[in-house]
């Protein structure tokens, strides 16, 4: 590993440790921005060496170091996440405008996933300046400002219509305000193709857990997945993967 990728995930580590204070606090209704962290059960006000990213998780056994209640597990977990991100996406992309829109858009992300699978729930303060912040780096490097904006509209848009169609066919909510407008946060970084291939993937492995879940008698059809999480792990892989995706599928088409 060279010098500026261990420096890449080390500034990754320190972003990971603020993203853990949105997926905590957001939800919440709590500023990110103010107060210094502290112990989620006793309340104890965190020293700095006590807040060091992986390192104290370890040093501390997973443990406050007053109360010795356990510390939840998502912390390093987040932490180590942002890291690779950061590492792999400096040692990929270089320094480059695209390294900024896809570590924002990874950051992004993750705090989502976080947040829908603990409380399914997509905050606004997320996915609305997502869409504003990645339309404007699309002026500057890719998708574009065309395929952005198409991606925007045509990702809030088809998700906006299926939620549409189900409440009129069933009576009830299927798919949440947030996930439209997260999707739509994501076809504004991806441009339209991709965004259509975040929807495909976040679908068919929704389906595969709520089938998995029928199966096993742990859920039922009304059981409510957290859509987001699907929608988060289909935009890091058509980020990733999307491009070899695309050109496969129009492949076989010919």
């Amino acid at each position: 590993m060279t010098i500026d990728v261990a420096l890449a995930a080390l500034f990754g580590a320190m972003i990971g440790s603020f993203l853990n204070v949105c997926i905590y606090r957001l939800p919440r209704g709590k500023s990110v921005g103010v107060d210094r962290s502290r112990c989620t059960a006793c309340d104890r006000q965190l020293a700095w060496f006590d807040n060091i990213p992986l390192v104290s998780f370890i040093v501390l056994s997973g443990r406050c170091r007053t109360c010795r209640e356990r510390i939840s597990i998502r912390y390093p977990i987040v932490e180590l996440l942002t890291a690779i991100l950061f590492a792999a996406a400096w040692w990929y992309y270089g320094p480059e405008w695209l390294l900024v829109s896809r570590l924002v858009l990874g950051c992004a992300l993750i705090v989502l996933f976080a947040i829908d699978l603990e409380h399914h729930l997509l905050p606004n303060v997320i996915t609305l300046p997502g869409i504003v912040v990645g339309f404007a780096l699309s002026v500057v490097t890719e998708p574009g400002w065309q395929a952005s904006l198409l991606g925007l509209v045509i990702g809030g848009g088809v998700l906006y219509a299926i939620a549409e169609g189900y409440y009129r066919l069933r009576h009830e909510e299927g798919v949440g305000m947030g996930d439209v407008k997260m999707l739509s946060m994501i076809g504004a970084f991806l441009g339209w193709p991709l965004v259509l291939v975040t929807l495909m993937l976040a679908s068919l492995a929704g389906s595969i857990v709520g089938l998995g879940l029928i199966a096993t008698g742990r859920g039922s059809m009304k059981y409510a997945l957290p859509f987001g999480t699907f929608l988060a792990m289909g935009a890091a892989l058509a980020a990733t993967v999307g491009p070899s995706l695309l050109r496969w599928y129009i492949g076989l088409l010919r």
